[in-house]
């Protein structure tokens, strides 16, 4: 397979396939940075990966160079003749037409036999956090991901508290996964070329999640801490018993004057545990 913006075109005008701005596509071109993506992720021969929106198969192929099984899952059938001519040499390659977002991938995966599970993908930028979520809820059983997404987006994701970036979100996976940056991306590796530049991002999953077993309510505390990014904790918490909050953040050598970026995953467990407990 070649790798250049003049082939990635021709290709497509072959197939009489138009970009839709709908579904997020930048394909990239960049052979470097795909060589990179894989190498970084550590794919082995035990490694069943799952590719969200292949594109044109650039990233695939070489993922199935190296991988167990590549199972994509591409909403945009009218891919399918791009990627038969570009993968026609991939026979461990599995392509589901078909929204991830509504797909049973755990029903899907009883097919395969495998050691490590990974999702790598170039992520559209558009659902970038609800394909992460499911991953989540579904509770996929990933043991790594690593993903190509919008800076900004990627910059929340690996925040830290005390820093602008940091949000619910960020705590929210941050229960899940240690999560961190791999290598920025320059927009000039994708056709078209997007207005922003890109982040790679893994998230490797935590051995022991600890979380309060009221889950509800800590994730509605922690959504209700950030509520209003620039109001206090005594603001944004003050339908709960201030007492308890004080009581916890005290300590952490911090008090109700602070705000929720300042607070870790660990502090926002240990208010939800007090909180829990007395109401």
């Amino acid at each position: 397979m070649e790798y250049s913006p003049r082939k990635m075109q021709e290709l497509l005008d072959q197939n009489d396939f138009k970009l839709k701005k709908k579904f997020g596509q930048n394909f990239i071109i960049d052979e470097n940075i795909i060589n990179s993506i894989v190498e970084k992720s550590k794919i082995d021969n035990e490694t069943l990966v799952i590719e969200i929106g292949p594109g044109a198969g650039s990233l695939t192929y070489k993922l199935s160079l190296s991988a167990k099984k590549v199972l994509c899952y591409e909403i945009d059938t009218t891919l399918k003749e791009v990627l038969n001519e570009n993968l026609r040499d991939c026979p461990n390659i599995d392509i589901v037409f078909q929204d991830f977002l509504q797909a049973n991938v755990k029903e899907e995966l009883k097919k395969y036999s495998y050691k490590r599970l990974y999702v790598v993908a170039n992520l559209p930028y558009y659902i970038t956090t609800p394909i992460i979520t499911k991953i989540i809820e579904d509770a996929i059983p990933v043991d790594k991901i690593v993903v190509m997404v919008q800076k900004e987006v990627g910059n929340r994701f690996k925040a830290v508290p005390g820093t602008k970036d940091y949000n619910s979100l960020t705590v929210y996976l941050n229960c899940f996964f240690e999560i961190k940056k791999l290598m920025d991306v320059s927009r000039n590796v994708f056709l078209p070329k997007p207005n922003v530049d890109s982040i790679i991002v893994e998230f490797c999953k935590r051995e022991k999640v600890e979380l309060p077993e009221n889950r509800q309510l800590f994730f509605k505390i922690v959504r209700d801490a950030f509520g209003q990014k620039r109001k206090n904790l005594r603001n944004n918490l003050k339908n709960y018993p201030l007492d308890k909050i004080e009581k916890v953040l005290q300590k952490y050598h911090l008090d109700l004057n602070a705000r929720a970026e300042m607070l870790s995953l660990e502090i926002f467990v240990d208010l939800a545990k007090e909180i829990g407990e007395n109401l």
